[in-house]
């Protein structure tokens, strides 16, 4: 018997605005959340504060991360914050506990309480600190839609989306930074022209590819363990750059065949957008044995109850996919 039904919406297209694939309703404005972090590092590499700060791979992809809290997140989140003249006080995103349950209970157990180094956005937050910081502007606020460092994301933004954001709904994300709504269709066209950037001059490009190579080659930086961010990104070498975002929203670029991917669960949960993105990868052709044996385990689990047997289990079915026209 079905238990229960996850609707995902969905759009696959490539750089040139072509739709190639939809699923559902991809023209109601979505907000993009954590997803789109990637394209809100771009200014972080352009404006020339990663070399500025001698960013590495793994600080880049970090700028681009929902992290799980765990030592190595914090450690180069301070030793980031350190390099800049700046401690953790200076972060705005707020503190919570780990995600990452032994992250959690080891933290407890140290009897420790949780700072803004631990939030998941932590990364993405010390790299808008060190845009700011590399072109002068105020530290403080740097979380509102106002200040430069969001302003200059915004129209990154529309750049990417051929979007008019001026009037688009706005939210506030949980790191405290503005979350602006953007239909599904033009989220897959801004994540595909990160894929294939090459309509966009060499600076973006060059910047894109960065960013591109430091998450694959750091993809325990964007997520953590037990993640599916960290395994797709690590055994897809590059063919697929993934990111999830909160209520259950995906952006996938494919840098080998120009595609973007956008997804949203209509009821918000992460398990079923999960799903349908192993399903719409293995659509698209580009799952590999070692992407299914990384993936398998987020995109088509096995249900198990606390005595470890096998209850039930998780699985994406694919309407017939609506091109455009």
């Amino acid at each position: 018997m079905v238990e229960s039904v996850h609707q995902v919406n969905a759009a696959v297209m490539d750089a040139a605005g072509t739709l190639l694939h939809r699923w559902g309703d991809i023209e109601k404005p979505v907000y993009l959340r954590s997803a789109i972090k990637p394209i809100q590092a771009l200014p972080f590499v352009e404006s020339g504060a990663a070399d500025a700060c001698n960013a590495t791979d793994r600080e880049i992809s970090l700028a681009c991360a929902s992290h799980t809290g765990e030592d190595i997140h914090v450690d180069a989140v301070t030793a980031w914050l350190d390099r800049l003249g700046l401690g953790i006080e200076d972060l705005e995103c707020g503190a919570h506990w780990p995600s990452y349950r032994p992250a959690e209970r080891a933290l407890a157990a140290r009897g420790e309480q949780p700072t803004a180094a631990h939030n998941n956005c932590s990364g993405k937050h010390t790299g808008f600190l060190a845009t700011a910081r590399h072109l002068g502007e105020p530290l403080q606020g740097y979380i509102h839609l106002d200040h430069p460092v969001q302003q200059r994301i915004v129209r990154v933004l529309e750049d990417f989306t051929g979007l008019d954001l001026s009037r688009a709904p706005i939210g506030i994300d949980g790191c405290s930074i503005p979350t602006l709504g953007v239909p599904l269709d033009r989220a897959a066209l801004a994540i595909a022209r990160f894929a294939d950037p090459s309509a966009l001059g060499a600076e973006r490009a060059a910047a894109c590819h960065r960013i591109q190579q430091a998450i694959a080659c750091e993809p325990m930086m964007i997520a953590g363990s037990d993640r599916l961010c960290t395994a797709l990104n690590g055994s897809a070498r590059g063919a697929v750059i993934a990111k999830v975002g909160a209520e259950g929203v995906y952006l996938a670029a494919l840098p080998k065949l120009g595609l973007g991917i956008s997804m949203k669960t209509v009821d918000g949960t992460t398990r079923g957008c999960e799903a349908a993105l192993g399903a719409v990868l293995e659509t698209l052709g580009v799952m590999t044995d070692e992407m299914h044996t990384a993936m398998d385990g987020f995109t088509r689990p096995v249900l198990k109850n606390w005595n470890g047997f096998e209850v039930g289990q998780i699985e994406a079915h694919l309407d017939a996919a609506q091109p455009e026209g």
